[in-house]
């Protein structure tokens, strides 16, 4: 994708002609959109096909209806023909569960309430809301149907390649599924769907959260999802932390538990059919702190 960039400094000359293009940072690591960080002052995503385009502009939808809603601070998209966005640069770092583990009770509660709170603030906009601003389902929505068929998909692709103990945990993972003791039923709210830590930006020497970006995701779906996003990043152990600054978590807790349970599958299974070796180790550096289904 290098060969792309003397294009994109071209679009954004023709958007921007007074800017003065200096330091150029190209990051080509996510699956939908191309980034160009032109002087750590402004951001611009060109999407990298039709449907990456499509996400793109429910995603300012996503962020326009946001911004009325919640306190934690989010880019303010300026859109371009083509389409593409530009964005001011957010200052901060990928946020790690050495990180906050690094900190006091003190600093550690108030991550907690900041993320707690937006995911709160975030969850709450009333769901007939989000459909009137045209805001599409949630691209990671699953019905109880879907995690049966990717559980038969797993069964049939992945376990010729498991040990005999790693058969034995998507067993028991998926059981509570199967006999219908874990309900999967749910209000749909607008959910972020993919808060990885790369999505939460962290200021360390200020100990806070300085923005989360990434919505391309995003729209009505289970909170769930979001919980097991903070579980599979930064432990459940935070995500209790973050239980008194929203009310949800309790009684999603045991369903967000299986959601990150499957997403380690999910990458593997999407690594053996697209050849990307690259979905192999998407799992490197993620907390290994979840409780089993149904633990007190």
């Amino acid at each position: 994708m290098m060969h792309q960039t003397p294009d994109y400094l071209e679009r954004i000359r023709s958007c921007y002609p007074e800017l003065v293009i200096g330091q150029v940072s190209f990051n080509r690591d996510g699956l939908v959109n191309d980034v160009v960080v032109v002087n750590r002052e402004w951001v611009f995503r060109f999407p990298k096909d039709a449907a990456a385009a499509r996400a793109l502009m429910n995603e300012v939808k996503v962020i326009d209806l946001l911004r009325h809603h919640v306190d934690m601070p989010l880019p303010v998209f300026q859109l371009h023909d083509g389409p593409f966005v530009s964005y001011r640069f957010i200052p901060g770092e990928a946020l790690h569960r050495e990180d906050i583990l690094q900190q006091d009770e003190g600093a550690q509660d108030r991550l907690a309430e900041q993320l707690g709170t937006f995911l709160y603030q975030m969850h709450a906009i009333p769901a007939d809301r989000v459909r009137q601003a045209g805001i599409a389902a949630s691209g990671a929505e699953r019905t109880r149907e879907d995690w049966l068929r990717l559980y038969m998909d797993v069964q049939r692709e992945l376990f010729p390649l498991f040990m005999a103990h790693a058969r034995e945990w998507v067993e028991r993972l998926f059981t509570a599924v199967l006999d219908s003791r874990l309900s999967l039923a749910y209000d749909p709210v607008l959910v972020h769907a993919d808060l990885g830590p790369y999505h939460v930006l962290y200021d360390a020497q200020a100990v806070r959260i300085r923005g989360v970006i990434d919505f391309g995701t995003s729209g009505l779906g289970d909170p769930a999802g979001d919980f097991a996003n903070v579980i599979h990043g930064l432990g459940e152990s935070f995500l209790r932390r973050m239980m008194r600054y929203h009310t949800g978590i309790a009684v999603a807790l045991d369903r967000a538990r299986f959601h990150a349970g499957t997403l380690e599958l999910q990458w593997a299974l999407q690594g053996l059919r697209s050849h990307d070796r690259s979905w192999f180790v998407c799992h490197i550096g993620r907390a290994r702190d979840v409780w089993p289904i149904g633990a007190a």
